[in-house]
């Protein structure tokens, strides 16, 4: 067996650590609203607003609360554990239609637009 040289083509240096950078859309901007940050948080956490629900948290001006938000997400882990798939979740004088396999927040409605209203495709509701 004869002894070969092993060679280095190029220097060997060590790898200095590269610092994280927030991607373009995810700085944040002086204009941003505590609900907007807090439910970007959210989603992050697990739980979503589907479009639909955002839109009518704004038409409705619902304005969501940490407390609402943390109560939401619990009456999901709720109904999570007993089987449902999308349930109604009433929060004070809050209704949530909410998909819990997708963690989802379907259409969010506040106390005058729930009179009289009729929630379809639901298997449970969570009166929290």
């Amino acid at each position: 067996m004869v002894d070969k040289p092993f060679i280095i083509s190029q220097p060997i240096q060590p790898v200095s650590p590269a610092k994280p950078q927030k991607p373009a859309g995810q700085q944040k901007s002086p204009g941003t609203s505590f609900n907007e940050v807090l439910k970007k948080e959210i989603a992050t956490e697990g739980l979503k607003f589907s479009r639909h629900a955002q839109e009518r948290l704004e038409a409705r001006r619902i304005q969501l609360e940490e407390e609402h938000l943390l109560r939401l997400k619990e009456a999901v882990e709720k109904a999570d554990t007993k089987g449902a798939k999308e349930s109604l979740v009433l929060l004070d004088d809050l209704a949530f239609v909410v998909s819990i396999k997708n963690r989802t927040v379907i259409t969010a409605v506040d106390g005058e637009s729930r009179k009289g209203n009729v929630f379809t495709n639901i298997d449970s509701a969570i009166i929290n």
